[in-house]
Formats: C-alpha cells, structure tokens, sequence
C-alpha cells in the first residue's frame, strides 16, 4: 500500500506516456528484482528530502531523451527501468548521497561477493 507520498510520486509519472513506468493490468510492472529495488530506492530518496521529486521527473525525461537521441525508436535494447536506474545513479552522486565512483566501487563489490557466493 502506498503512502500519500508514493502515491503523488507515482502518480506524477502517469501525466506522460514517455516517463510513465510500465503497467500490467493496471498495477506498476517489474520483471526484475533489481527494477523493484531501484523504484523503491528513488521514492525513498525523495521522502527523505535527498531530492525533490520533480527533479527526478524531470532527470528521468533526459534521460529517457538522450537514449532516444542515441537509438531507434524500435530499439529492442529499450529498458525503461535501465533509464531509471541512470536517473537514480546520477541523483545519488548529485545530491551528495555517493561520492562519484563509490556507487560503482559498490557495485564492483556486490559482484565479486555474489560470484565467488555461486
């Protein structure tokens, strides 16, 4: 269940077909973990005053944007939650969440622990 917050935030995406998330009978749609940690994570971010919520729409239309400008239309390599994501790296570092190069060094040692894990 969202909260007054989460619901404004999703809903503020719905105005506009480019920057609205992916639905599946009606209900948000992730087809990976990963894209339901991330939304998650760029609400969370947002509640708690690291960002305000228009300026991830607004990062999020760019990047959406400078993918387009960058590929066909019909690209199947097309990944909204890709874009997402982008969006939330360079929010995280902007707001001074991160440091430039902690998230990658970050994720570098995720990587490494879950592979040597399997």
């Amino acid at each position: 269940m969202f909260t007054k917050f989460e619901h404004f935030a999703v809903t503020s995406l719905m105005g506009s077909p480019e920057e609205a998330p992916p639905r599946k009978a009606g209900h948000l749609h992730f087809d990976r973990d990963w894209e339901k940690m991330a939304f998650g994570v760029a609400i969370a971010l947002s509640k708690q005053g690291h960002y305000e919520w228009e300026e991830f729409r607004q990062t999020l239309m760019e990047t959406i944007k400078e993918w387009e400008d960058t590929h066909e239309l019909d690209d199947p390599e097309w990944d909204y939650y890709q874009c997402w994501l982008t969006t939330l790296e360079k929010l995280v570092v902007r707001s001074g969440v991160l440091e430039p190069g902690e998230l990658e060094a970050q994720i570098f040692q995720f990587m490494n622990c879950k592979s040597k894990a399997t």
